[in-house]
């Protein structure tokens, strides 16, 4: 974990992909990212909103895709370049133009997250699948944690004269995941004084704690067989193989605290207190959060509400904490952040994202006596910032790597890859026989110019070096710059 080398409230009105390179690895705590959705279509703001002259394209072509883009993630992330592949092959030919700017962008914040950090992935039923299996590959499935829907509407189908065709689309995917398991979560919603008396309804002997005494001491026998939670304590044994719903220790613990109860029949009492209770905890599908409305409302496209990114907010971060959105549009994100005592990034190609952020902090959060102090604390920057974390002469090293495979004798495949180890298995995957062989790798920071000197200094086709092995490593270990 690193210290961020982003000032607290900065806006980047540039390609998020050149400022999130620029940031530096693990020190953010949470990332909400919005992107388009893939429609296939422009949105701009209507004339007189706030948010007049707010326009963003959601339309991708295969010719925007850049080759630097590919490189990148074949070298570094094989089983990624070969789900893209995949998807180029299938559907409409913009998808894969939108997971590969997508894909490039999702890698970077992989990086940017500390161990410990979380990731919101905004979508809809567009390319919520697609993007689910690519965050898979990023952040590896164990590190899923739920699939969010929000109901966005109440209303799901436009009037028409003609027939309906399906069922209308009235929710939006929030995809989250966890950077490891040391993530942490608090998804609770407190109750109100109504829920709260009707769920703890019973008074103790000091008349003034209510506790609930629903909670139950012993496993049912449906959860199976437990042994070792099938033990004498004060006197009490486990009804059944299926023993207590705890162990020992801490029933004593509990028992200490008052929460189990000795009652004067010789029976056992569990009880859970108002005091103790986090509240309820949210599902996955939220109901109870309308859109952007009434005041809120600046009349930017797809503008999420405020409400929404408390609860994420709240869910993932504590007081302190840097948040982070790269596509931070009207500036939900850094106005929820704000309010929640959470310092914030936000970067967007379109410079009213900073003249929203700037008018809607001062006009929602700021002291009106210091409206032009707090305007001074809100920093634009139109220039990717520079990493501190990699040292002043700092150059990024990767693999040269020789591949061989019997099928092809005389001929050897010489590429570049972060993890050699890696980029070795992803071809071994794809070989039913596992006939490949790595015969030589150098991790050096000349990795591009020593792969351009192979495949100049010898014949070559598809990328694979017609030359004897030997004559191939002395080159590798032999090149100078320049």
């Amino acid at each position: 974990m690193t210290k961020c080398n982003i000032k607290n409230r900065t806006i980047f009105n540039d390609d998020n992909l050149d400022v999130l390179r620029g940031i530096n690895s693990e020190c953010i705590d949470l990332i909400y990212l919005d992107p388009p959705f893939n429609k296939n279509k422009k949105f701009t703001a209507p004339i007189g909103s706030s948010a007049e002259g707010a326009e963003f394209s959601d339309i991708f072509r295969e010719e925007d895709v850049k080759e630097e883009w590919l490189i990148t993630i074949e070298q570094d992330h094989p089983e990624l370049y070969h789900y893209l592949n995949g998807v180029r092959g299938v559907g409409n030919p913009y998808n894969f133009a939108y997971l590969s700017y997508m894909g490039i962008r999702l890698l970077e914040c992989h990086r940017l997250l500390k161990q410990a950090g979380s990731v919101y992935l905004h979508c809809d039923p567009t390319m919520s699948s697609h993007l689910k299996l690519m965050m898979d590959t990023i952040f590896s499935e164990k590190n899923f944690r739920t699939q969010i829907a929000w109901k966005r509407a109440t209303s799901s189908q436009k009037g028409s004269q003609h027939k309906n065709r399906k069922w209308g689309n009235n929710t939006d995917v929030i995809l989250f995941y966890a950077k490891s398991n040391q993530t942490p979560l608090s998804p609770y919603k407190k109750l109100t004084e109504e829920e709260a008396i009707r769920k703890f309804d019973k008074i103790d002997k000091s008349g003034n704690k209510y506790y609930d005494d629903s909670a139950h001491i012993w496993r049912t026998p449906g959860m199976g067989s437990r042994p070792n939670l099938c033990y004498e304590w004060r006197g009490f044994t486990s009804p059944g193989p299926a023993g207590w719903r705890m162990e020992k220790e801490k029933l004593e613990e509990e028992y200490q605290k008052g929460n189990i109860v000795i009652l004067p029949n010789h029976k056992l009492q569990r009880r859970k207190y108002e005091k103790d209770s986090p509240g309820y905890t949210f599902g996955n599908f939220w109901d109870d959060i309308d859109p952007a409305q009434g005041e809120e409302y600046e009349g930017y496209p797809t503008q999420k509400p405020l409400a929404l990114m408390y609860r994420i907010i709240k869910g993932s971060t504590e007081s302190g904490d840097i948040v982070l959105d790269p596509f931070c549009g009207c500036a939900t994100t850094c106005v929820a952040s704000e309010n929640l005592d959470r310092k914030w990034i936000g970067i967007d190609i379109s410079i009213k994202a900073y003249d929203l952020v700037r008018d809607r902090l001062t006009k929602d959060v700021a002291d009106p006596g210091h409206i032009l102090q707090f305007r001074n604390r809100i920093h634009l920057k139109t220039d990717p910032p520079k990493r501190t974390d990699l040292g002043k002469d700092y150059r990024e090293k990767k693999f040269v790597y020789v591949i061989f495979h019997p099928k092809y004798p005389g001929e050897y495949k010489v590429g570049v890859a972060q993890d050699a180890k890696k980029r070795f298995v992803a071809y071994q995957t794809s070989d039913p026989k596992r006939e490949y062989e790595i015969k030589y790798k150098l991790e050096t920071p000349y990795f591009r110019e020593i792969e351009k000197h192979i495949h100049k200094v010898f014949p070559n086709k598809h990328e694979w070096v017609q030359a004897d092995l030997k004559e191939i490593k002395r080159e590798i270990n032999n090149y100078r710059e320049g």
